[in-house]
């Protein structure tokens, strides 16, 4: 005969003296008429070596009695089990009110007794749901919404998903809220009568159980029949009766494993079906809702829900609105767009890997990784990378993606050292991806440009065999370090023939990768630097036409190409261009180069009025705080306020403006600590600018200024102190060379040697050839001259108004 029983089980194992942990016990007689009763009973468990022992008040089960004499084992959780391993009570169970559909047995179990399922089927299939639900009602003692939850479970469990919503319908679930809600609500007053109260409690949660799970299953037909949005609302009304019920959230204790479980599977079921359904603002309230509430969530529930709010915050397009006032706690952090809500998430996902509170997901880390690097934040992906613990990546791997964050970051020697670790011949000397970027890294400093291309011609030999279609990019990044490389060679030849074989191997590696833009905007550059301007604007637009005039660069290398080639209303009208299709805050290198371009074409007021609107420009980028300003990173397409003010004095310099001059390099000083003090006037104290100008010796307009006004001692000063904090500063050489030329026939070798080496950094410059012919002719040496001033000729009618090199 089968029967249930319910007897008492504390949250613990019980230690009684003589009965260990792991003990064999059979069950000995019962009383009659136990198969009926539903209150504790006394009953007599018999251990493997004979002791006795009642167990009334320390165990309760709820069991099937088969036999008499089965074989059970009390286990170290505090479960009861079958020799055979099948648990009936899980850890932490109490005294209920068990209402099942067994399918297995084909049996209805309540309220201590059961009932077959077949003669329920039968009504079932005859269409006759009341005559059902009667027999359900009568032969278990249920009301009628119980009656109905477990009939709908049935014909959801059959398969019959259309008949399960004509059952689930009759359930009116705000009367079952209303008889559940004080009995839930209410907690035992005393010990005396806590036995009775939680009988009753967990009666009711039962009860509660079962009208929640069949609300549940109605949304879950609905999803399956393509109705998403009705599951939808199913579902959210699983969640308002919950909330209904525990006014104070769900408690961590005394909740029924059975309803906690159909809490979390409605929690994260309602975004899912909004999604479905289309209603993205909806799925955003259900996900904040699900992890704002208190609905006592497993950790792997929780870890699930967040991940997947940050993925359709990251790549669903839709802008979520800011979180409800009923959300947001005083003081706490309120993200302020999709952006910065997912990576808060990903972020606590993280932080709960190394808690140990999840298991790691690696594809957490590349979510994350996509998102820091959407907003420029390299630097913090970086101390992500750092703070996972070891043996979750190998270390090798971990050199590598640290590399590629600090070199995003513009900490270019960090990243190369890392590289380099990784290259070890010990470690991995062949990773084709980190020559590539250990190539690319030193393909921007000319003084690492030979190191790099010994990465880059490992990188093509090893593309040759293993990945072919990267060959291309080797040879992409070897012609960038021959490039640079040929601007610190000791020779005329040599750098002339290093050039060649760096723009051959450019063509070279355009065979391989003609769509590529990035190796065709540097292909660009290197004509234009060779002063094939030519061959350097066919490049230029073929880059704009590739990457559809989204890049900066590309209309600013335009722009410069045609002001080599003195096309200055032409390279305004491109410059104007691009301002129309970059968006204000990214304006500030093009509104420089206009200004430019505006003394180019003799009209200073013009020029001065473009240096103003830029002025305004940067200082509110300097004021304005963006979402994600935690650590400044490595933009070389933005324009810094003091250049602009400096921009201004060498402009009213030139005019011989020379009060509006010094106000501007005021302004200047005062953006830089420790100078503002010091530096208020026009240099009342030459010592005063040489220190000022070792600190900043990229600025010439005070020193033209003080050369203007016949102040030849002062102006020299500032030229040697800015060469004592950057020796290879073309413009002080030059100028330092002008001003020794004129001092007297002993000083012509000094400016000689200062203008030789000015030419030997960059030999394209203009000034430095006339310079050094003005200095050969005072010497005599007329031949030599001349060359230097056909030279300088030559240049001047290609040279553009900004370096190209300034574009990369």
């Amino acid at each position: 005969m089968i029967c249930r029983s319910h007897l008492c089980l504390p949250t613990r194992t019980p230690k009684h003296p003589g009965i260990p942990q792991r003990s064999k016990l059979f069950l000995a007689d019962l009383p009659q008429g136990f198969a009926g009763c539903r209150s504790p009973v006394t009953f007599l468990a018999v251990e493997s070596s004979g002791t006795t022992f009642d167990l009334s008040k320390t165990l309760t089960i709820e069991m099937v009695l088969l036999n008499s004499n089965e074989s059970w084992e009390c286990n170290d959780f505090g479960r009861l089990e079958k020799v055979d391993g099948s648990t009936f009570v899980k850890k932490g169970a109490r005294s209920r009110c068990s209402m099942e559909v067994d399918m297995d047995s084909r049996e209805f179990c309540a309220n201590g007794v059961c009932m077959k399922a077949t003669e329920v089927e039968v009504k079932l299939d005859e269409g006759n749901i009341q005559e059902a639900e009667c027999s359900l009602r009568e032969g278990l003692s249920l009301n009628f919404e119980e009656a109905r939850a477990l009939l709908g479970k049935l014909e959801y469990q059959r398969g019959n998903v259309e008949s399960a919503l004509r059952v689930f319908d009759g359930i009116d679930l705000q009367a079952a809220i209303l008889r559940l809600q004080p009995s839930l609500a209410e907690k035992p007053s005393s010990k005396k009568g806590r036995s009775r109260s939680e009988s009753q409690h967990a009666v009711s949660q039962h009860a509660a159980s079962l009208v929640l799970e069949a609300i549940y299953l109605k949304a879950k037909s609905h999803q399956k029949l393509g109705r998403l949005t009705e599951a939808a609302q199913e579902c959210k009304s699983v969640l308002d009766a919950v909330e209904k019920i525990f006014h104070q959230g769900i408690p961590d204790v005394e909740v029924d494993n059975k309803l906690q479980e159909i809490v979390s599977n409605a929690v994260e079921l309602l975004p899912e079906l909004w999604k479905q359904a289309g209603c993205l603002q909806e799925a955003i309230a259900a996900y904040r809702r699900a992890l704002l509430s208190p609905w006592n969530l497993e950790n792997d529930c929780c870890t699930r829900i967040q991940k997947a709010f940050a993925v359709f915050l990251l790549y669903s397009g839709v802008e979520a609105t800011p979180p409800s006032l009923g959300f947001q706690i005083d003081s706490s952090y309120v993200p302020k767009n999709n952006l910065e809500e997912a990576i808060l998430l990903l972020m606590v996902l993280v932080k709960k890997y190394h808690l140990g509170k999840t298991k790691w997901d690696p594809s957490v880390m590349e979510h994350l990784t996509f998102a820091l690097s959407v907003c420029n934040q390299s630097s913090v992906l970086a101390n992500q990378v750092e703070e996972i613990m070891p043996g979750v990546y190998h270390r090798v791997d971990r050199w590598n993606s640290l590399a590629l964050c600090y070199s995003g970051a513009g900490q270019k020697n960090v990243a190369l050292n890392l590289l380099r670790k990784s290259l070890h011949k010990h470690e991995r000397p062949d990773d084709l991806m980190a020559l590539l970027l250990a190539a690319k890294i030193c393909s921007e400093d000319s003084h690492l440009a030979a190191e790099g291309m010994g990465y880059a011609q490992r990188a093509i030999s090893i593309a040759q065999q293993e990945a072919e279609h990267l060959k291309g990019v080797g040879l992409h990044m070897l012609g960038l370090c021959l490039g640079k490389h040929a601007k610190v060679c000791s020779s005329d030849f040599e750098r002339s023939r290093i050039q060649s074989e760096a723009l051959k191997t450019l063509d070279g590696a355009i065979a391989f990768e003609h769509k590529s833009s990035e190796l065709i905007f540097d292909l660009a550059v290197q004509y234009a630097e060779h002063r094939n301007l030519n061959a350097a604007l066919r490049y230029a637009k073929q880059f704009i036409d590739e990457t559809g005039g989204s890049m900066i660069k590309g209309w600013r290398l335009l722009a410069l190409i045609l002001s080599a080639q003195q096309r200055f209303s032409e390279a305004e009208v491109v410059t104007d261009a691009a301002l129309d299709e970059t968006a204000k805050w990214d304006q500030g290198p093009l509104l420089r180069l206009k200004a430019k371009l505006k003394i180019s074409q003799s009209l200073p007021m013009d020029a001065i009025e473009t240096y103003r609107y830029l002025l305004a420009l940067v200082q509110a980028q300097r004021k304005s705080f963006g979402p994600f300003r935690i650590d400044p990173q490595i933009d070389d397409d933005t324009v810094n306020e003091i250049e602009v003010w400096h921009g201004l004095a060498n402009l009213y310099s030139s005019l011989s403006h020379w009060k509006d001059a010094e106000i501007c390099l005021g302004k200047a000083r005062q953006l830089k600590e420790y100078t503002a003090e010091t530096l208020h006037t026009e240099g009342k104290n030459s010592i005063f600018l040489i220190f000022f100008f070792i600190k900043f010796p990229e600025q010439l307009g005070v020193r033209l200024m003080y050369e203007r006004r016949g102040q030849i001692q002062e102006a020299l000063g500032t030229y040697c102190g800015a060469l004592l904090i950057d020796p290879s500063y073309v413009p002080c050489r030059i100028l330092i060379g002008s001003l020794m030329s004129k001092m007297g026939s002993d000083a012509l070798p000094v400016a000689r040697s200062m203008l030789s080496d000015a030419l030997r950094i960059d030999p394209t410059n203009r000034n430095a050839w006339y310079n050094l012919g003005m200095v050969h002719r005072d010497d005599g040496r007329i031949a030599d001259a001349t060359d230097c001033f056909q030279a300088a000729a030559m240049l001047e009618e290609s040279d553009p108004i900004e370096s190209f090199s300034s574009t990369c």
